[in-house]
């Protein structure tokens, strides 16, 4: 429990009451629920936080299979919500709002939390928060440090990576985003050809700290290019290359251990940038850099990037662990923060596979080439 200070997006002000809030998150392998009470003079408490895990149900196929995760949403999405209630010692005619992640994510699996979540709305006659998924990551390190608006912000996951300038609730400005594959998906598709158990992720880091990170080499992205965009396509591919050759498990920590090292430095190189280009505009307010989502939770990324910011002069924050990867917690917590600004959703709200934060910039200058379903994050 701490206290917060607020700022809102431009012509949104605060309004003074307190929000208990229960959050929805089922856009990936996780269902999870969670009641967040935000107080009126900012203070935020997460009295319960609930994840039902599926690694056993998709460890067999080496990744998430988006059936299977629908599936199990549908099974297990009533319980852990009244699991949630429950440990918060909160009944339905206790809340003020109900928040649920709308997406990006796996579509059917976004559509189960998202259903659920209007018919509490409904029939408890309770507003309805849609939530995007990565503004939870973005608020995820407020649940329990005081991080005031503005702050740069590093979404580092398995799907997303991206630097963003955070302005305000739901005020998100792209400074960099990858042009290929994310940070947190390099780590897992290196981790399957290296023969690691899923979750791949946490299971190369260990490997690595047996490892020597200056035993290969691995080509470094982008380098002629001087904006905060990422791309991790070629070092997957070339670390995959040279783990078919490998015989020991000394040259496969030797591996992990160089690709880590190898996604941490292009990390901390685009941050570094990005915090000259926020500097130059944030130097009034504070300079405040946070990083989120689940790749936050790897230690040795987590090191290279505090000491940028210490370097550049930033404060440091990244969320627990426990807020690292997908949670309710952070999609109760960013529908209490709309709620306060007297924001909701109507009920017919869509589920939508693709929701970029900062969708003027996706529109204007996609890093991926629109679908169907629009631009990518």
């Amino acid at each position: 429990m701490r206290l917060l200070q607020e700022r809102a997006a431009p012509g949104n002000r605060m309004t003074p009451s307190t929000q208990t809030v229960l959050g929805l998150e089922t856009s990936c392998d996780e269902t999870a629920a969670s009641v967040v009470r935000l107080d009126a003079d900012g203070t935020v408490e997460v009295l319960s936080s609930i994840i039902a895990s599926q690694i056993a149900a998709h460890a067999p196929f080496g990744g998430v299979v988006p059936e299977i995760a629908a599936r199990a949403h549908v099974e297990s999405i009533d319980g852990i919500a009244a699991a949630a209630l429950a440990e918060a010692g909160v009944g339905f005619e206790g809340l003020t709002g109900v928040a649920a992640t709308a997406g990006p994510g796996l579509v059917g699996g976004v559509m189960v939390g998202l259903s659920f979540g209007k018919a509490v709305a409904l029939a408890r006659g309770l507003p309805l928060v849609a939530v995007n998924h990565l503004e939870g990551h973005a608020v995820s390190a407020r649940l329990a440090a005081e991080v005031g608006y503005p702050f740069l912000l590093l979404l580092v996951s398995g799907g997303h990576c991206q630097l963003l300038a955070v302005e305000g609730v739901g005020a998100c400005r792209r400074l960099g985003s990858t042009i290929d594959d994310a940070a947190g998906e390099a780590f897992d598709k290196i981790a399957k050809t290296l023969g690691l158990p899923y979750p791949g992720g946490p299971a190369l880091e260990r490997l690595a700290e047996q490892g020597d990170p200056a035993h290969f080499e691995l080509p470094r992205m982008l380098l002629g290019r001087k904006d905060c965009d990422f791309s991790f396509s070629g070092l997957k591919t070339a670390a995959a290359r040279i783990a078919e050759g490998l015989t020991t498990q000394a040259e496969r920590a030797d591996l992990a251990a160089t690709v880590q090292a190898a996604i941490a430095t292009q990390l901390a190189e685009r941050s570094d940038r990005a915090m000259g280009l926020y500097a130059a505009e944030h130097a009034d307010e504070g300079l405040r850099f946070v990083v989120a989502g689940g790749v936050a939770a790897n230690r040795a990324v987590r090191a290279r990037l505090q000491a940028v910011a210490e370097k550049r002069g930033f404060s440091f924050t990244a969320p627990p662990l426990a807020y690292c990867t997908d949670n309710a917690a952070m999609i109760a917590l960013a529908g209490a923060e709309r709620l306060a600004l007297g924001m909701s959703d109507p009920l017919d709200a869509a589920a939508r596979p693709r929701w970029p934060l900062d969708e003027a910039a996706a529109s204007a200058n996609p890093t991926h080439a629109p679908g169907r379903k629009g631009a990518k994050a």
